[in-house]
């Protein structure tokens, strides 16, 4: 039965057996609360992040709530296309994959490029998850019911147009916020794209997507401000903290879709006013998100950038 209405912790379902990989599994993040709670239910997880020092991190606080997690970290720069068929390599020896959540992502850092020369916003949030569901994909089928589910964000909803110009090329003026609002709406034609594709190739694996509300981590502070501490980010969190909900609450949609009985192409949020805050519910994406000619012009660009072709 497929699911409605509002979806609570209570509702997630017995993990054991199931392994899911998590990525940007930082300590207090969204990816950690959805790693802790899918460990709670019995579940293996693969913590993935680009910091090993920071996966040790988040492995001991886990283990901490629960001392019998089955935990696995696996080093990934998603800004590194190496680095990321390297964890391909590795993950390839953990046997059939339930599913994968695409979390990990930057939020409106100044201008830079990654380590293959795309605009790095673009690249971490879009062309490494790309590349990385890719390359995990056999095993996500192998698992019988795999599922992917992508981060995304309701600044989809700003985005001017989908990104569809040479990522290795500077368009104008960078304009961070926009920028990161272009990789949101990635995140989405992806989903659907995927979704549409996994369906037609008969692969027993569906595409979905959730966003988090407006969730008190530090990545507004992280990425407005270029740094991780200091002052200014300082006050930025406890401004966060104080109009935002809590990164546990934000991390309820990303648990809802990577679970609960949701057909493909399935985007979750809070269910609260302007979905930023709230229990997590099925709800509706910006109209670029659902231009098919966007959706396969992505797809196409992204194979070409990445250096990979799906089934």
């Amino acid at each position: 039965m497929t699911w409605s209405g509002s979806w609570r912790l209570s509702d997630l379902p017995d993990q054991t057996g199931r392994t899911t990989v998590v990525t940007g599994c930082t300590v207090g993040g969204l990816g950690f609360h959805t790693a802790l709670e899918l460990a709670r239910a019995g579940g293996a997880v693969v913590l993935a992040g680009r910091s090993s020092d920071r996966l040790a991190e988040a492995e001991a606080a886990i283990l901490r709530e629960v001392p019998t997690a089955v935990l696995t970290p696996l080093v990934v720069d998603l800004a590194d296309l190496t680095s990321v068929r390297l964890a391909g390599s590795e993950a390839a020896t953990f046997g059939p994959i339930d599913c994968l959540v695409n979390n990990a992502g930057v939020m409106a850092p100044p201008y830079s490029r990654t380590a293959d020369g795309f605009e790095r916003q673009l690249g971490t949030n879009h062309l490494g998850p790309f590349l990385l569901t890719g390359l995990l994909l056999p095993q996500l089928a192998e698992s019988g019911d795999g599922r992917v589910v992508t981060v995304s964000s309701q600044l989809h909803r700003m985005a001017r147009s989908a990104p569809l110009d040479d990522p290795r090329q500077q368009q104008g003026r960078y304009l961070r916020w926009p920028a990161y609002a272009g990789t949101k709406l990635a995140n989405l034609l992806f989903t659907f794209e995927l979704d549409r594709r996994l369906t037609a190739a008969e692969l027993p694996v569906r595409a979905l997507a959730a966003h988090p509300g407006y969730a008190g981590t530090h990545l507004v502070a992280n990425g407005r401000f270029g740094r991780s501490s200091g002052g200014v980010a300082s006050i930025v969190d406890a401004a966060n903290r104080a109009l935002s909900q809590s990164a546990a609450d934000g991390a309820l949609p990303l648990l809802m879709a990577a679970t609960a009985e949701l057909p493909g192409s399935t985007y979750c949020g809070p269910g609260g006013p302007g979905e930023g805050r709230g229990l997590p519910r099925v709800v509706g994406t910006g109209r670029r998100a659902t231009d098919l000619t966007a959706q396969r012009a992505l797809w196409e660009l992204s194979e070409r950038a990445v250096g990979i072709t799906y089934p």
